[in-house]
C-alpha cells in the first residue's frame, strides 16, 4: 500500500501538532496515533504545570496530566473514526518512571478497565514539551 492511500487525520478537538504530522494516519482496518501528550485544546497549557525561567518543570500534576493525556487519546480516535474500545496497543513513555508510575498505573487501570490493549511503559529523559508522559497508540477501526 502506498503512502497515497493512506488517510491522515486532524482532530479538532485534540491539541495541535507540535510538528509536521497528523494526529492519526489509517492504514487498512488500523489506525496509528501519533505521540500525544496531555496539553489542553483550547489553550495549549497544561494542567498543574509549573516551570521555570528557562522553561524547565518545576512541579507537575502526573493525575492531571493522565486525564488530560487519555481524553485527548479519545478525541483524537472518535475524529478518526474508531473509539476508545478499539485500542490495541498503547506505548506510554513517562519522564519520572518512580515518581509517577504508580499514579500512572492506577489511573490507567480504572480508563482501561474494560479494554485492554497490549501496553509498553518506558522512561524517557525528556519529551518534546515540558510534559511528563506521551502516549503512543494503535487501534483497528
Amino acid at each position: 500500500m502506498d503512502s497515497s492511500s493512506a488517510a491522515a487525520f486532524h482532530a479538532a478537538n485534540a491539541p495541535k501538532p507540535v510538528g509536521a504530522y497528523p494526529h492519526a494516519r489509517k492504514v487498512g482496518n488500523l489506525l496509528f496515533l501519533s505521540g500525544v501528550g496531555p496539553r489542553e485544546p483550547e489553550t495549549n497549557q497544561v494542567k498543574g504545570l509549573v516551570l521555570d525561567a528557562e522553561g524547565s518543570i518545576v512541579q507537575y500534576d502526573m493525575e492531571a496530566q493522565c486525564h488530560a493525556v487519555f481524553k485527548n487519546v479519545r478525541a483524537i480516535l472518535e475524529a478518526s473514526g474508531s473509539k476508545w474500545e478499539n485500542l490495541v496497543d498503547v506505548t506510554v513513555f513517562l519522564t519520572n518512571m518512580k515518581a509517577d508510575f504508580e499514579t500512572y498505573n492506577r489511573l490507567y487501570a480504572q480508563y482501561f478497565r474494560d479494554c485492554q490493549p497490549c501496553r509498553t511503559t518506558v522512561e524517557v529523559n525528556a519529551l518534546p514539551t515540558p510534559i511528563a508522559i506521551e502516549l503512543k497508540c494503535i487501534a483497528t477501526i
